[in-house]
């Protein structure tokens, strides 16, 4: 019985050890399943440019390697119009013979919304379409009719058929146009501020991008400039009013420009007769204190084609060529002899390269010219000009080439004019002036050319002229200095300087009323269809007396 109790004893406990390690009911825990990981696909990289963007922008977008997109929103960069970035600059052009010469910005806003003024009355803006989508998000859309948008390389031509005004981007500028100021500033000019200025915009992305359209350090100007003989009633005049006198109205134009051009055609003598008034002395010299007019009103290079050079003789001209020397002033045109004389002016200003060349086309049994051994003007042997022209574009030069030739008083040109002008255009002349017109002559476009066959007079004393009929005129008092304007190694044109000569020496800026009827006359004699009809206004008429020194 007792081993018994002991083996139920035994048993219970052994139950109560298995009970204690082990629960043959529990259900096992199942483990956690797996949570899937989310992924994203990137887009690809895609490049929306706006509609407003410039052509130059664009074709610049193309060389930055990332595929274009014609749906901005799936873009990953985009080209467009911001608030900062790269400052582009447009400008309002006209045909060149154009007389307004700028508008205010309320003007051309006016004209965008359909309530143009007088001025703009019947007159559309021609753009192309990136234009027009850069200027309607500035001013809202354009009220119907105010704008035509037309493909870029149309705009041109359709304006001068229209006598239409553009806006186009500064790069687009070319000769033709005639650049208008808006709120008094030009993107042509040296001094112009582009915070003050309302044709612009701003684009931005994510990729490096030019600074603007417009660099400065890339702009250069040359004022060329007519007749200058500092002799007779002009030199009386300086000797009574100071040498610099003649000067003192343009001189701040002339004195702009990075290059300044002047014709002397009369040599500096020290042994000059004192000056007289009239018009009967023909052996014409200057006193060499005259030089210090040139260099006030900021001459950088001299042309030495003029007829006069050798009134005084050789040793006059040599010495004269050592003031010129002496003051680094570069000349071309004439020289010591021949060879020097045929030898162009070359200079690099802003990176653009001009160089001037010039010649005497008049008959060489009345006007000697250089030879040999002997100094004097240039011949004009245009074969050898043509050679120099050819080696000189290859070289990246734009050519400016200035003519003394055959005098006559009328706006047209001399028969003998054209056929030498238009010589040298051909051979590659950018530029082609005359700076022998005492009376102011026509212009024209030759292919890529400009020609004006003479610009008047700058410094010299013609108030009138007496015709062979006997007939006074007083258009010998009107001038013209061509501004002409560089920027990158291209031409983009001239401006028109005008003035009218006082005092028989001191030309001044014409009146608004004096240019307009000029530019009105110069255009229609230069055979441009769609110039205004000329309405000049006289010229004061001058009673001429002859000025006594003391």
């Amino acid at each position: 019985m007792r081993k018994f109790v002991i083996a139920f004893v035994l048993l219970a406990v052994l139950a109560a050890c298995v009970s204690a390690t082990e629960s043959p009911t529990s259900t096992p825990v199942p483990s956690p399943l797996p949570v899937p990981t989310a992924t994203s696909t990137p887009m690809p990289d895609a490049l929306w440019v706006s509609p407003a963007v410039p052509a130059q922008l664009a074709d610049l977008s193309r060389t930055w390697g990332i595929p274009l997109t014609t749906n901005s929103a799936s873009a990953t960069q985009k080209l467009e119009l911001s608030d900062s970035g790269s400052l582009w600059i447009y400008a309002l052009v006209a045909p060149f013979p154009t007389v307004i010469d700028g508008v205010d910005s309320q003007t051309l806003v006016a004209t965008w919304k359909g309530n143009p003024t007088d001025l703009m009355a019947g007159r559309s803006l021609l753009m192309a379409e990136s234009t027009w989508s850069v200027f309607s998000a500035l001013w809202g859309e354009p009220a119907s009719g105010a704008v035509r948008v037309l493909p870029s390389e149309q705009i041109l031509d359709s304006a001068w058929k229209e006598s239409a005004w553009a806006i186009i981007p500064f790069e687009e500028i070319q000769p033709k146009w005639k650049v208008l100021s808006v709120d008094g500033q030009s993107p042509i000019h040296k001094n112009f501020d582009a915070e003050a200025y309302p044709l612009k915009a701003y684009f931005s992305s994510g990729f490096p991008m030019p600074k603007s359209n417009r660099d400065p350090s890339k702009l250069t100007t040359v004022m060329l400039t007519g007749v200058t003989a500092i002799v007779r009633a002009t030199a009386a005049t300086m000797e009574m009013k100071g040498v610099t006198y003649p000067g003192d109205l343009i001189g701040d134009w002339l004195r702009e420009a990075d290059i300044t051009h002047i014709s002397n055609e009369v040599t500096f003598d020290k042994d000059c007769p004192p000056p007289r008034a009239g018009y009967r002395n023909f052996i014409l010299c200057s006193d060499p204190k005259y030089m210090d007019l040139l260099l006030d009103v900021g001459m950088d290079v001299v042309e030495l084609t003029g007829d006069h050079l050798r009134d005084r003789g050789e040793n006059a001209l040599l010495e004269t060529l050592d003031i010129y020397k002496a003051n680094n002033i570069p000349y071309y045109g004439g020289g010591k002899n021949a060879e020097e004389a045929r030898q162009p002016v070359l200079m690099e200003v802003n990176g653009n390269k001009i160089a001037f060349m010039g010649c005497n086309g008049k008959r060489a049994e009345k006007y000697p010219k250089a030879g040999e051994k002997t100094p004097g003007p240039a011949l004009c042997d245009y074969d050898y000009f043509a050679e120099q022209m050819t080696a000189l574009k290859a070289q990246g030069y734009q050519i400016i080439f200035t003519f003394q030739h055959e005098e006559c008083y009328s706006a047209m040109p001399c028969y003998t004019h054209e056929d030498a002008f238009h010589t040298v255009a051909d051979a590659g002349a950018t530029v082609v002036s005359g700076s022998q017109a005492h009376y102011p002559h026509i212009m024209e476009f030759r292919g890529d050319s400009f020609i004006h066959y003479g610009l008047g007079n700058l410094f010299f004393d013609q108030m009138s002229y007496i015709l062979p009929s006997g007939e006074v005129i007083d258009e010998t008092r009107r001038e013209f200095y061509d501004r002409h304007v560089f920027y990158d190694g291209k031409y983009l044109g001239v401006e028109l300087l005008t003035g009218m000569l006082e005092d028989y020496s001191r030309p001044r800026p014409m009146t608004e009323a004096e240019r307009s009827a000029f530019l009105a006359e110069y255009f229609y004699l230069s055979g441009w269809t769609n110039a205004p009809s000329p309405t000049p206004i006289p010229v004061p008429t001058v009673t001429l007396t002859p000025i006594v020194l003391p």
